[in-house]
């Protein structure tokens, strides 16, 4: 190291929805020279790649460098003069970035919507419709003797979660994987399953009927349960619910594989009440696996400051909520908006055909610190500071826990905050406001 290098200890990575907390960065002031106790990804995120160096406004069908000056006038421009505009994203940028951006889409009476809509959106709905058994990751990490993956792969998509918050980590009460069982329900067999003690494969699409079959034998008539469902025998199930209630302290880890495949948020409300029907008997939770480092931000800061989740709709001069409307997908889908603003998202990348046609027919304003897919579709581009790395703020856990990221080296970039700061006082000034 060094003599000029600095260690930064306890830093919060700003990957996924884990937001270890417990990182070593050492930095000379400017770069990110080494990353230690992180994942790759995460490590992947802090080292950084090569970024969109300066604004950019495309001009005859070219995009060429501008000024942050007058990149903010021309996005602030096509969203004052937009009929419809819709904004996507938000979920890889702090708590304080997000709240200025609510108060920018009200202020122009656009479409608001998150990541949330194309991953955790159903849990979120399950939620609102019948509670939510929650804890921290620390009570996980400290008492539970029963994990259960369902429909999730850590070791791929949150690769420390087990070793800092479940089935590998130690806590006060807990030895580690000694004192633990780890089960795993999946569709096919994943990296996460070849750990465990247990590996039950279930048929696609058929979570539902499982946790409804579960439920049945929880309440004791099981007599008419059949002899299989969804590829898991009666006998099996039978023993998997008295397993689950013979926890001392028990958690589901819920994944994409509940809130994207049949039934959707109808599984997060089957699983929510079978886990409230197992506290009858033993002490257990539920824990969306939520994936950007700040999605779960997003939905505090926009309930706190609209009273709804996400997919919220200023346009009738008050807020309106309707997913499967006011999604960002199905507005695109329906070639509603006029002006599309994406902030640290690449839906080009994964939206539907029909949305990302219609995004090459209107004005795309893409905030990111980096080149993607979206940026060909981009007709004025603002490059941001990395938030958690170049820019501090507040970001929110998988489990609720709201965690501050730190500014580790100086750079040029604005942070979100600060661009959307500025966008917004120049919509107020192009509307008279």
């Amino acid at each position: 190291m060094s003599a000029e290098n600095r260690i930064i200890t306890d830093v919060v990575c700003p990957f996924c929805g884990s937001l270890c907390d417990d990182l070593e960065v050492e930095t000379d002031g400017t770069k990110i020279v080494k990353v230690k106790k992180a994942c790759k990804l995460g490590k992947s995120k802090i080292m950084g790649h090569e970024r969109i160096e300066s604004p950019l406004i495309r001009e005859d069908g070219k995009l060429r460098e501008a000024t942050y000056e007058e990149a903010i006038e021309r996005a602030s421009q096509i969203l004052s003069n937009s009929k419809r505009p819709l904004s996507y994203g938000w979920a890889s940028t702090v708590c304080e970035a997000i709240e200025k951006g609510v108060h920018l889409l009200e202020e122009i009476g656009g479409v608001m919507d998150s990541t949330a809509s194309v991953c955790h959106g159903p849990t979120v709905l399950a939620v609102q419709g019948v509670g939510a058994p929650g804890c921290t990751l620390g009570e996980v990490k400290n008492r539970a003797d029963l994990v259960i993956f369902w429909g999730s792969n850590p070791v791929h998509a949150h690769p420390r979660h087990q070793a800092r918050y479940s089935y590998n980590a130690k806590g006060f009460f807990s030895g580690g994987k000694e004192d633990r069982t780890l089960m795993v329900f999946d569709v096919r067999k994943t990296k996460t399953a070849d750990k465990a003690d247990e590996y039950v494969q279930i048929e696609p699409g058929s979570d539902y009927k499982i946790f409804s079959a579960m439920r049945t034998i929880l309440s004791g008539n099981e007599d008419v349960v059949p002899s299989e469902v969804g590829g898991i025998s009666k006998e099996k199930l039978i023993e998997i619910v008295d397993r689950m209630k013979k926890a001392k302290f028990g958690v589901i880890f819920g994944g994409l594989g509940l809130t994207q495949s049949r039934c959707r948020y109808k599984n997060l409300e089957n699983v929510i009440s079978l886990v409230d029907e197992i506290n009858e008997h033993a002490k257990f939770t539920l824990i969306p696996m939520r994936g950007h480092y700040n999605i779960a931000g997003f939905g505090q800061v926009c309930a706190w400051e609209t009273g709804y989740p996400f997919a919220v709709d200023f346009s009738r001069g008050y807020v309106w909520y309707n997913p499967g409307e006011t999604t960002a997908v199905d507005v695109l889908n329906r070639k509603e908006c006029d002006s599309f603003l994406v902030v640290a998202a690449d839906p080009a990348s994964n939206f539907p055909k029909g949305s990302v046609e219609h995004m090459k027919d209107i004005p795309v304003i893409q905030v990111d610190p980096y080149h993607n897919p979206t940026t060909e579709f981009a007709d004025v581009v603002i490059p941001a500071a990395v938030a958690g790395v170049e820019a501090e703020g507040t970001a929110y856990r998988m489990d609720g826990i709201p965690l501050r990221v730190r500014k580790l080296v100086d750079v040029k970039y604005p942070s979100d905050e600060e661009i959307f700061d500025k966008m917004l006082t120049k919509v107020k000034e192009l509307k008279g406001a």
